[in-house]
């Protein structure tokens, strides 16, 4: 076994920005899988009480994003944002009565295209909507030595990755996971034409089945391994293929929704590995 090696010395880091954003609704009701509306908080704003590590079912909500949500208003540069923006990646608040506060970033959720950050409790309480926060991007073009081939690289930040404790053994790269997903659980963002930003979601209609495979202790920053889940070129079904992604936002009440999960690593064929660690999740190695 060894450990796994990227190519860290050729990555560019560029800075990208967007602007806290305030929370938006279409309509009041969010209808759930059950056919009950309800009229719940989700995607945007400062969420004070949500952070990651923290289970993705403890909250009444629908689709929350834990800590900062980021958005560019200027569509061209939001999908620079998002595409750009690696888990992981340093974010600073440059405007504002918190500016200079750093924190990172957690993940891109799809469809309403945002970018999540994670800031201390602190900087939160000093922060405003339309705050400006700056992302130092820097991940995307990763690749592993001697997996180049064989194994996609995305949204992920190089630093990130050396504390991950990923390694090859046996010509397979080992990832520590939370949890790992059955491919016949994933929903909603199925089918997008790419995976180098945004989400997909774990459905969770089926309560007992989550509770089988142990999913109802999912925490927002868990590392899961997705079986059959192609997201080399966009997401898909493909028998063998695996992909590590990580928990982005909460559970959600409609149906084919559930926890958000960002593609990390993917292979065509079996050639990840998910093990098994309860501590496999973004607060433990970001030491917050």
């Amino acid at each position: 076994m060894q450990k796994a090696k990227i190519n860290s010395a050729r990555l560019v880091m560029q800075s990208v920005a967007g602007m806290v954003r305030h929370p938006y609704m279409g309509g009041p009701y969010r209808i759930s899988h059950d056919g009950i509306a309800r009229v719940l908080p989700a995607t945007g704003a400062i969420t004070y009480n949500v952070k990651i590590g923290d289970s993705v079912y403890a909250m009444e909500c629908d689709h929350v994003e834990p800590g900062v949500t980021v958005l560019n208003p200027d569509k061209a540069e939001n999908a620079a944002f998002n595409t750009l923006s690696c888990v992981g990646n340093t974010a600073v608040v440059i405007s504002g009565d918190a500016k200079g506060a750093r924190g990172f970033v957690t993940g891109t959720h799809g469809g309403v295209e945002h970018v999540i950050c994670y800031f201390p409790a602190d900087a939160l309480e000093r922060m405003a909507i339309g705050d400006c926060i700056q992302v130092r991007a820097q991940g995307q073009g990763m690749q592993i030595e001697g997996l180049e081939r064989t194994v996609s690289c995305m949204n992920l930040d190089p630093n990130l990755f050396e504390k991950m404790n990923i390694s090859v053994e046996d010509g397979k790269l080992i990832v520590p996971v939370a949890a790992r997903v059955p491919a016949y659980l994933m929903g909603s963002g199925i089918g997008s034409a790419s995976s180098t930003s945004g989400d997909y979601d774990i459905m969770t209609a089926d309560h007992n089945e989550i509770v089988r495979l142990g999913l109802h202790k999912l925490r927002y920053g868990d590392f899961v391994l997705l079986e059959d889940c192609d997201t080399s070129f966009g997401r898909g079904y493909l028998g063998g293929a695996r992909t590590i992604g990580i928990v982005i936002h909460s559970d959600c009440i409609k149906m084919g929704h559930g926890p958000g999960v960002t593609t990390l690593l993917t292979s065509k064929t079996p050639i990840i590995e998910g093990r098994l660690d309860a501590g496999a999740n973004l607060a433990d190695y970001m030491g917050v």
